[in-house]
């Protein structure tokens, strides 16, 4: 099974609760060239607002109007992205075979394009970020 695997910055921003706020800080960022691919957002319980996660981010521009725009990278969510051929049960071998390194996921996104599959990883430290790197390798 042929996998690309790679790590990636996560950059988030706080969204306040209303409608177009979303909007709005998209519009900053496509405004700069921003071509993301990835962006989940979501109210918090209990807040007066919520949060969006977007990458990646690229080159100096997209980093100052992403900043500009309440954007910070986040330095406590460690982000792996794996794409390859969807195939039934994918999706359980990849997270298996975190789980007998005893990796712990913070979140999981994934979904299937086509005949391909794109998952990102959440994780909470750099050293579990790069050892999934390397649990994955061993995959393909």
């Amino acid at each position: 099974m042929k996998l690309t695997i790679s790590r990636m910055d996560v950059w988030m921003a706080e969204i306040e609760d209303r409608p177009g706020a979303l909007a709005d800080r998209l519009a900053l960022l496509a405004e700069a060239g921003c071509d993301l691919e990835f962006v989940i957002a979501r109210r918090e319980p209990g807040r007066a607002g919520g949060v969006v996660f977007v990458t990646p981010l690229r080159g100096s521009g997209q980093l100052k109007a992403a900043r500009q725009a309440g954007f910070q990278k986040s330095s406590g969510l460690h982000c792996v992205r794996v794409e390859g051929s969807d195939r039934p049960g994918i999706g359980a071998r990849i997270t298996q075979a975190l789980a007998v390194e005893r990796i712990n996921l913070r979140g999981v996104s994934a979904a299937r394009i086509g005949r391909r599959f794109i998952m990102h990883l959440a994780l909470d430290g750099v050293a579990d970020a790069r050892k999934a790197v390397q649990v994955l390798r061993s995959l393909g």
